[in-house]
This record gives structure tokens, C-alpha cells and sequence, in this order.
């Protein structure tokens, strides 16, 4: 390693471990250093504390009212089907029956594919900040509020899994703004496994259970991450007690992905969104998750709120010009690395205030997608975010149909909103839009409509070769080692430990050496103490390494 090289790399490092003053403390001043909104004070690890569930049912005073059909017709017996006689078989014309039958098996909508386990809760955004020489955004004019619906969830496991189990938490916030919906869809941690959406169906494939047994297993994803090194961020940040949050309220969330903001002048910057706790971020150990119970995020976060006490979170942002793209060693449209030396600054405060009235209709029926922008905020050129602008949004018009817009859950709350469709996408299952014009076409002069010019996509200029290659700064190593030496003893015994529980699963000695070889790259503490409790040589780590960096060069070499 260069002496440049060194220099750099230990002034992040002790940038990174100094000061760990509270995030509320930081937040309050609107900026944060960015290292330690990286680490420090969002490892904590909290004593598991009893959830009180929150107390739903209500006893109901006054006369019942009617059971009806779907049609309205009331019912006359909704215990004992029309039969021929005591002995006899049940009738066919029994149409209540049928109704019934029939509205059951089709109670269920196809699970997402990922993110299926969550939680939702409604609340409030306020803008504390001018960012209007960054976006004009109109959701950012200071003091202004725009009502959320945030979603809470797990990854990778499915619909019904405990939550108790170690995996990325998303945090997806739908913005009803007065000029369109705006999903941020994120996670808590603050970085990706892969840096592009080719490989996307490839590691959920791995993660979720084996085609064949139906079992999740470490053989299978381990054996697809030895082939991704730039996954060595993202699972050095999962295997800590990161991957097992104490609560939802305890928890920060990341957009992850760089966006483009663009002001009234089209002048255009490059910005990270992340939400920071109130309530500062609390984990637990992989042991006390398991023994706070199947539900206990859901639990702890509608006890909360239904006693009063509503979380909040504070919005920050990181901006970066275009000019200085090109003076970074990193990519940062590499979803798998994050902005370490771009400071903070607070642009809006969220609070959670109310628990749904109906999981399904809300929770479930929410549609998220990284394409529901606004004027303001557009995409960059991430190319994980590329296909997830894609993705996201067929899925959900997949799951839960075309018009996913009419349920109250995704309506946009516009000023037009209440007077008629809002474009000439019609028809379709379970449309509802109310169309009584004649006109269903673009132009037209007997139906006239606005496309204001502030609605256009920004222009930006592109000069490339259309290609099909990886990025060029591919230093996939250096930030996971930062943040390994940014941990306490304590939180790096718990990271080998929950990670060594995975990988000394697998059978393979080829697999289990070239992940030890990536973390060795990342630190060599790291990799060494992984190597120990996984029974992987140390000369075989060294041999990986040398022809991984024979093959692979890294851009930035590893410490």
C-alpha cells in the first residue's frame, strides 16, 4: 500500500471512531458527520424488553346490524348450507354458500417476492428546510407537511416467517405530495448486495429456499455471493446485530440509491436520502430476537402507537455535484458503497401516528416502486435503481393489478384527483375510474389538458459507448474494512459469530475460502478471525487472494 494510500484510508478510519456523539444531538444541528451516521451509535445492542400488543377489539353497543350478500340482499343463515333434506346433499343454488366459498379463495393476492413480511403505519412529513436550489420538489418548501404511509418489512423471508430472523429490513415511505405520489424505497442498512439489476432474480433465487428441499441454505447462497465480491459490504453490515433490530421505531432507514434533483433553473445535483431514529437505533443478538418472539416488530411498533408514543425520524440528505463526480475513487451510482466523506444535512422530520384501519387494504395493498416520482427528483444512473424503476412497478401491477391507483392506499391526493381519471389509462380488472368522457385520446381540443413544462425529465448529455460491462471502480473492499475497524469488540465477536454460524455450513471448501478471502481483503483481523472459526487455512486464504487480485485488480488496494 501506497503512503497516500495508508494516509487516506486511517483518516476515514479515525474519522470514523471519533466522536460518537448522539445522532438527536446531531440531527438537531441539521447536519451530521457522515461516519458517524455510519456506525457507533446505531450498534447499540438493548436489553430485550417485554411488547405490550396493542388492544383492538372493542365491544360494540346498540343493535347489530344486518349480514348481507355482496349484493346487498341480507342473509338468513349464515351457520347451515341449503340441503335436500337431513341426510341429503348440499344444493348448488345455496348462492349464499357459493359466495362465500368463492370470495375465500381469492382472499389472498400473490406474495411479494421479496419484502412479503410487513408492517405499516400512517403519520406525517414536514419540511424543515430550503433545499430549492437542489429540487423543486414542492414537498421541500419549509413548514410544509405531506401526509406518508410507511411499510415496514423483512426481505427475504416469506409472508408468514418470524420476525425474529436476520435479514435486511426494508423501510419504504410513500409521500402523498399535492404534485404526485413519491416512493423512497429503502432499507435500514445503507447499502446493496449487487450493484446491478441483471443479477437481482440470480440472488433472490439463492436466498429464498432450495427449488428442491424448500430449505433456505447457506451452500446455496454463499456459493452465488462467492462469485460477487462486492456483496462483502452489504453482508459485513447484515451479519452484525444490524440484521436483528430491536424495533422498527429503533431503526434508521436509506434510500440506498443515489437520485437526480433538478431545480426551476434544470440546474441538476446528485443526492442520498436517509431517515435517522428519534429513538435512537437499538439491535438485539441474534438470541434475544428469537426470545422477543414471532411478531414482535409489528407488536412493539402498534403498542407504540397506540399508547401515544409516536416515532419520528428526521430526513436527511447528502448532496453531490456533478462537477465532482469524476475526482472520487469510487463509483457513486455503485449502490454497494456509500458516500462516506459527503456530510448531512436535515431536510424534514416524520412522525407515525396511526395504525391502519384494515392491514389488508393498506399494508398489503400497498404498492411501492422506485419510479413513483415527482418534478424535482428523477433517477440517476445506478444501474441497480435503473431496474428497479422497472421491477418494482410491474410487480405490483402484477400483484395487485393495473388498478392498483383506485385503492385509497396508492391514490395519489392531487388537487384533480376528484374529478374524473387522471390520464387515458383505462379499463381493466376492477376498474373504477368513473370516465364519462367521450374522450380517451391525447391531444384534443374538446377535452384539453396541461403538460407543464416544469413536468418535463431533465436534459443531461451522454457521451459513451453502448456497452455491456461492469463499472470501472470496482474498490470493492475498502469500505467493508472501515466499517469492521469502526466496530466495537463487542459487536465484532457477535459479527464472526453470526456470520461464521452461517458460512461453517457450508460443505464446500472452495466457497467457504474465497468469502474468508474477501473479508481478509476487507481487514485482514477480519478475515483471519473468520478464517479460525470456519476451518479455512490461512495460506489457502492467501492463495485466493492472490489470484483474485491477479484476475481483478483492486482499483483501491485493500489495507
Amino acid at each position: 500500500m501506497s503512503a497516500k494510500t495508508a494516509s487516506i484510508t486511517f483518516a476515514r478510519c479515525t474519522a470514523l471512531l471519533a466522536g460518537i456523539s448522539s445522532l438527536a444531538t446531531a440531527a438537531a444541528a441539521q447536519q451530521l458527520a457522515p461516519q458517524e451516521a455510519q456506525v457507533a451509535s446505531r450498534m447499540q445492542t438493548a436489553e430485550r424488553v417485554e411488547v405490550v400488543p396493542m388492544s383492538v377489539i372493542e365491544t360494540p353497543t346498540g343493535a347489530a346490524p344486518i349480514y348481507r350478500r355482496d349484493n346487498g340482499a341480507p342473509v338468513g343463515d349464515n351457520r347451515n348450507s341449503k340441503t335436500a333434506g337431513d341426510m341429503g346433499p348440499v344444493l348448488l343454488e345455496d348462492a349464499h354458500l357459493i359466495e362465500k366459498l368463492a370470495r375465500f379463495d381469492r382472499e389472498r393476492v400473490p406474495e411479494r417476492v421479496v419484502h412479503a413480511r410487513g408492517t405499516g403505519a400512517k403519520g406525517m412529513f414536514r419540511a424543515t428546510a430550503d433545499i430549492s436550489d437542489y429540487s423543486m420538489a414542492s414537498l421541500f418548501q419549509p413548514g410544509k407537511e405531506t401526509p406518508v404511509f410507511v411499510r415496514f418489512s423483512s426481505v427475504i423471508h416469506g409472508h408468514l416467517s418470524p420476525e425474529y430472523l436476520r435479514d435486511p429490513h426494508g423501510f419504504a415511505t410513500k409521500f402523498y405530495t399535492d404534485e404526485g405520489n413519491w416512493d423512497l424505497v429503502g432499507n435500514n442498512l445503507p447499502v446493496f448486495f449487487i450493484r446491478d439489476a441483471m443479477q437481482f432474480p440470480d440472488m433472490v433465487h439463492s436466498l429464498k429456499p432450495d427449488p428442491v428441499t424448500n430449505r433456505q441454505d447457506p451452500n446455496r447462497f454463499f456459493d452465488f455471493f462467492s462469485h460477487v465480491p462486492e456483496a462483502t459490504n452489504m453482508l459485513t453490515h447484515l451479519y452484525t446485530n444490524l440484521g436483528t433490530p430491536a424495533s422498527y421505531r429503533e431503526m434508521d432507514g436509506n434510500g440506498v440509491h443515489a437520485f437526480r434533483l433538478v431545480n426551476d433553473e434544470g440546474e441538476q445535483v446528485f443526492a442520498k436520502f436517509r431517515w435517522i431514529s428519534d429513538q435512537g437505533v437499538k439491535n438485539y443478538t441474534a438470541a434475544q430476537a428469537k426470545e422477543a418472539g414471532f411478531n414482535y416488530l409489528t407488536d412493539d411498533l402498534y403498542g407504540a402507537i397506540s399508547r401515544g408514543d409516536h416515532p419520528s425520524w428526521n430526513l436527511m440528505m447528502q448532496v453531490l455535484p456533478v462537477a465532482e463526480i469524476g475526482s472520487l475513487d469510487y463509483n457513486p451510482f455503485d449502490d454497494t458503497k456509500e458516500w462516506l466523506d459527503r456530510p448531512w444535512m436535515k431536510i424534514g422530520e416524520m412522525t407515525l401516528d396511526e395504525v391502519p384501519e384494515n392491514f389488508f387494504e393498506w399494508t398489503e395493498q400497498s404498492a411501492f416502486a422506485p419510479s413513483n416520482m415527482v418534478p424535482g427528483i428523477e433517477p440517476s444512473p445506478d444501474r441497480m435503481l435503473q431496474g428497479r424503476l422497472f421491477s418494482y412497478a410491474d410487480t405490483q401491477r402484477y400483484r395487485v393489478g393495473a388498478n392498483l391507483f383506485d385503492l385509497e392506499v396508492n391514490a395519489p391526493r392531487v388537487a384533480e384527483a376528484g374529478d374524473g381519471p387522471l390520464n387515458n389509462n383505462q379499463n381493466g380488472q376492477l376498474n373504477r375510474s368513473g370516465r364519462e368522457s367521450h374522450v380517451n385520446y391525447f391531444p384534443s381540443a374538446m377535452a384539453p389538458k396541461q403538460t407543464p413544462a416544469r413536468a418535463r425529465y431533465s436534459n443531461y448529455e451522454i457521451m459513451a459507448m453502448v456497452d455491456q460491462k461492469q463499472i470501472e471502480k470496482t474498490p470493492d473492499f475498502e469500505q467493508p474494512g472501515i466499517f469492521w475497524r469502526s466496530l466495537s469488540e463487542a459487536d465484532k465477536a457477535q459479527l464472526i459469530a453470526n456470520l461464521s454460524g452461517d458460512l461453517g455450513q457450508v460443505v464446500s471448501d472452495r466457497t467457504r475460502t474465497i468469502m474468508v478471502s474477501y473479508f481478509y481483503q476487507a481487514d485482514p483481523e477480519y478475515g483471519t478471525r473468520l478464517a479460525g472459526a470456519v476451518n479455512v487455512a490461512m495460506p489457502d486464504v492467501m492463495q485466493a487472494v492472490a489470484e483474485f487480485n491477479a484476475a481483478a485488480p483492486q482499483t483501491f488496494p485493500s489495507p
